[in-house]
This record gives C-alpha cells, sequence and structure tokens, in this order.
C-alpha cells in the first residue's frame, strides 16, 4: 500500500491572497464557458433542471442588484432559509460577491430557533420558500431588523417574489473588492449549553477546507468527477463540504430537494452518474440496512465517499469496500474549525475505525485541560493550531467570552474527545460530554455503537453513560430493532454477550433500552444529550 503522508504533509504551504472573494472562486472564474454544467437539481415531485455557471452568475448578478436596492451594504445580514434548491446556490454567490454577510438557516428550523438567530444576528433580509415561510410570517412582528422578506414559489401579500426582483435586475454587477479577512457568512451551532453561537466565517475559510476535502476524495477533481451529498446547504456539511468546494474547482453537484431516503439515494447515485459523495455515517447505515447487496442492483459510478459527524465504524467500511467499491475516507471538523483531519486512501492507509490524520496545512494533537499534549494513545480533547491556518472561524458574533474560551493558548478546543496512536492516526471517541466514566474508566460511545450494530437485529444504537452509585455511570444502548425483531429479555442479553465477546469488558451495556427511532440533529447526528435528559428524568422521578 502506497504511503505518501509525510511527503504530502511536509511539503503543504499555504497560499492565501490578500484580496479573496468565495463568490468569484465558486463561480466567477468559470462563467465564462456557457456549457460549463453547474448544477442538476431535482426534487420528490420529479421535477428536474440544469445550469451552467453562467446561469448562476447571472442570475446571482440580477440577485445581488436586487439586493443593493432594498438597501443591502457590505457587512449586512441576508438569511436563507431554504433547503437544496436553484436559488439557495444562486443567493450565496450574489451575497459573497456584493461583501454582505450570508446567514444560512435550515429549512427544518421551528419558529423559535428562527427568532433566535434573525434577530440575534441582526438580518435585514430573509430569503424564503412555501415551507419555511410561515414560521418566518409568524415571527416578523418580532424581528427588529428584518426589512423585507423574499419568497421562492411563495406569494403571500407584503413578500417580495423573488421572479420578479431578478426580472428587474440588471445581469451586470461590479463585484466587491474583499479581503480574505473579510466576513463572509454566519453559522449558528448549538453548544451543550447556552444558547446557539454563531461562527463568523471569512472568505478565505473555503481556501482552509481545500485541502482536506481534495485528499478525501482521493485527489479531487478527476476527469468526470460529479458531486452530490444530502446535507443540507445550510450546515457547514453541506456549504463547505459539498456544494462551495466543488463549484472551486468547476466540478458540476447535484442538488436534490427532499427528505433522505435509503433507496432514492441509490437511484440518484445512478442516475447522475455521481462519482464523489459525502454522506454521514447514519445515511451510510440506512442505505446498508435497506440494500444490503446494491451492486446486484444497481450500476454505480462512486469513486470517493467521504463521512463524517460520526464514527463510520467498520462494519459499513467494510460493506462500502465489498458492495460500493470505495473505501470510505472519514473525515473531522466542526463548524468553527472544519476539514483538518481525515483519511486519503489513494494517499496513505486507512485504518478502519479512525477518523484519519490531520490534513496537509493542519497541526492537530490531543491536549489536556491545561492545553499540554497528551502521550500518544491517552484520550484528550483534539485540538487545532490556529497559527497561520486559514479554516479558522473569525469570532462567535457578538460572543467574546465564548471566542476567548474556545482557546487554550494557540489551540482551537474542539470539544471532542479521542486519542493519537503512534502512526499519528486519530481515534475518535465522542463529544467531551459523551465520555462515560465507569468505575475508573473513561469509555468512548462510539466504538461500543459500532460493535451493536454489527449484531443482525440492530438497525441502529446510541449509547451513554447512565449515572450509577456505585460505578458513577454504567454504559447504557438505546437500540433500534431491524423489521422482524422484537426486543425482548433473550434479546438483550444476546446483543450484551454480542458486545462483551468482541470489546473490553467494562464496555458492554448492562442496560439495552430499545427504542422507535434515535433522537437526531437536522445534520444526521445522534443527539445522545437528549437520551442523558431522558434518563436524568427518569431518575427524577424514581
Amino acid at each position: 500500500m502506497v504511503n505518501r503522508y509525510e511527503e504530502l504533509y511536509r511539503s503543504f504551504r499555504w497560499d492565501v491572497p490578500a484580496r479573496y472573494n468565495i463568490a468569484h472562486a465558486c463561480c466567477g472564474q468559470w462563467a465564462d464557458d456557457p456549457t460549463r454544467v453547474a448544477l442538476h437539481w431535482e426534487d420528490e415531485s420529479g421535477a428536474t433542471a440544469s445550469y451552467s455557471f453562467r446561469d448562476i452568475q447571472l442570475a446571482a448578478n440580477r440577485l445581488s442588484n436586487a439586493l443593493a436596492a432594498l438597501g443591502v451594504g457590505r457587512g449586512e445580514r441576508v438569511a436563507i432559509l431554504l433547503p437544496q434548491r436553484p436559488e439557495t446556490a444562486i443567493a450565496y454567490i450574489a451575497i459573497f460577491q456584493m461583501g454582505a454577510i450570508a446567514l444560512p438557516l435550515s429549512h427544518l428550523f421551528g419558529p423559535d430557533a428562527l427568532e433566535y438567530r434573525l434577530e440575534h444576528a441582526g438580518a435585514s433580509i430573509a430569503i424564503a420558500e412555501s415551507t419555511t415561510l410561515p414560521n418566518l410570517l409568524g415571527i416578523r412582528s418580532r424581528l427588529s431588523n428584518l426589512k423585507h422578506i423574499i419568497g421562492v414559489e411563495a406569494r403571500e401579500a407584503g413578500v417580495l417574489d423573488w421572479n420578479s426582483l431578478l426580472q428587474k435586475g440588471s445581469s451586470t454587477f461590479e463585484k466587491a473588492d474583499t479581503a480574505a479577512l473579510d466576513a463572509a457568512l454566519i453559522v449558528y451551532t448549538s453548544g451543550t449549553t447556552g444558547p446557539p453561537k454563531g461562527a463568523l466565517k471569512a472568505h478565505r475559510v473555503l481556501i482552509g477546507n481545500l485541502p482536506g476535502f481534495v485528499h478525501s476524495h482521493d485527489f479531487f477533481p478527476q476527469k468526470g468527477d460529479v458531486f452530490w451529498s444530502p446535507a443540507d446547504w445550510a450546515w457547514t456539511g453541506g456549504l463547505m463540504d459539498a456544494l462551495l468546494p466543488a463549484w472551486n474547482f468547476g466540478v458540476p453537484i447535484l442538488g436534490y430537494r427532499g427528505r433522505f431516503d435509503a433507496e432514492r439515494a441509490y437511484y440518484l447515485l445512478e442516475k447522475y452518474g455521481i462519482r464523489n459523495s459525502f454522506l454521514f455515517p447514519t445515511a451510510l447505515k440506512l442505505m446498508m440496512k435497506a440494500v444490503p447487496n446494491p451492486k446486484e442492483k444497481y450500476a454505480l459510478k462512486l469513486r470517493s465517499i467521504m463521512s463524517a459527524g460520526e464514527s463510520v465504524g467498520v462494519t459499513v467500511i467494510e460493506w462500502a469496500r465489498e458492495q460500493l467499491g470505495v473505501t470510505i475516507n472519514e473525515m473531522f471538523g466542526q463548524t468553527e474549525i472544519n476539514y483538518v483531519v481525515g483519511n486519503c486512501q489513494a494517499a496513505w492507509p486507512v485504518k478502519p475505525g479512525s477518523i484519519g490524520r490531520p490534513y496537509p496545512g493542519h497541526r492537530v494533537a490531543v491536549i489536556d485541560e491545561n492545553g499540554s499534549e497528551v502521550k500518544r494513545g491517552e484520550l484528550g480533547e483534539i485540538a487545532v493550531d490556529r497559527r497561520g491556518d486559514p479554516v479558522f472561524f473569525l469570532e462567535y458574533w457578538k460572543n467574546e467570552k465564548a471566542t476567548r474560551e474556545k482557546f487554550i493558548g494557540d489551540w482551537g478546543c474542539t470539544g471532542d474527545q479521542g486519542r493519537m496512536d503512534e502512526d499519528g492516526y486519530l481515534w475518535y471517541q465522542g463529544r467531551s460530554d459523551d465520555v462515560i466514566k465507569s468505575s475508573g474508566y473513561r469509555i468512548g460511545p462510539a466504538e461500543i455503537e459500532s460493535c451493536l450494530v454489527k449484531h443482525p437485529a440492530v438497525a441502529n444504537a446510541a449509547v451513554i453513560g447512565k449515572p450509577d452509585a456505585t460505578r458513577g455511570a454504567i454504559v447504557k444502548a438505546f437500540v433500534v430493532l431491524q423489521a422482524g425483531f422484537s426486543g425482548n429479555e433473550k434479546l438483550i442479553e444476546e446483543i450484551q454477550e454480542h458486545v462483551r465477546g468482541r470489546l473490553a469488558p467494562y464496555e458492554y451495556p448492562r442496560e439495552i433500552e430499545f427504542i422507535d427511532a434515535l433522537p437526531m440533529t437536522t445534520t444526521g447526528k445522534v443527539q445522545r444529550k437528549e437520551l442523558r435528559k431522558r434518563e436524568e428524568a427518569k431518575l427524577s422521578k424514581a
């Protein structure tokens, strides 16, 4: 197996120009060629469309002019409340090239979540569609800075029509001359405590994401590459790990407006000849369970798959190798410090279960609470050196205290626990809050969950620490069963024995609860803290 890691890591140098704008990097530089496809689009009703980079650029120019006419200037926040659809991508390009600040908001947010973010960010314009407009209109009177709402296929009194605005706007626009350090977007991320924090990101952050993106997709781009990810373009995963980096290289991406469905995912991969994809571990598990032998049913052209957000686990990796013909490259990052660790099976060996090694350009270590690096193999917090690294966010919007607390010296603290082995590979062990302390052992949930999913009765699983007077905490597993299986004491014992025979004795789940579905974030991550809250509520009533 080839191992070029040291060569690639040591030879890498950042090249961040003083003046830089994401819109030009991701669209403007490709717009002169009217034949260069930027976007394939489909929704669950069957509607389809295709757009060139020129189409996107001309529409973005019209929108920029329309926004300017509505009073949007440099530094103004413009909210995007849209799912994956052409207008979403057009809005990003339009806002970036104005020097304004994009405020992406998930179309799944309820009114309270929207109200906090819109008011906290001081958004003056919001762009919505029929599915997101009702929640927005319900809180409009409480938003002190919101001046206008633009509706996409959503005609309502007091709402400006997207098509009408664009028809009036000129197709030429003089782009703002932005510095690489100028703010480009605010992405809100929920901490384990307190209100959501808005991570303010500069235009240069895209440059910081690119080494990880290139390597996680086995030296992207290559001839014929076409990208797709179900990750919402309102989140860092969909925006910075899919849409913008694909367009940075002039590669077409598929947008799909609709809920994730495992069999539909296979259909899209086959229909559009997708070669590169970012799929959450949960999505991969659902695909594996829904169609265990896809190579017998679909003609897929996949070349690379990146996965992140949770540990993929050995079971899924082995299945993907066998059935999809791809070695999944896991990646690790977060909203504030994205795409910093991962794999590249084309350049260095993948250790199944590991999240990989620091990508070129990023210095990553495992540290203790004082900021000192721990010994190899010891559990600690994964941290990234901010010196000279453009991937870092600028600050938390209106929250100096939280910004300070994110760092110990020059270490950007991720809040994620892990170990680094003797070869420099990192092994993710869950959020700091997810680590289970039982009888003196520190136990990460990821390895146990991966083991549980290997059992034929288990469709998905999440593991938490349940408070215990004797041990401090015990391992408790919440298990979603495969169709055809029923939860009973015999199955509990069988699953416990399955784990006990594969992991350390102290890691097997002493309690198992069968559950219809795991609580998930809108980005597909398991919300273990919600499971912990349920347990705490039960104990308080006992």
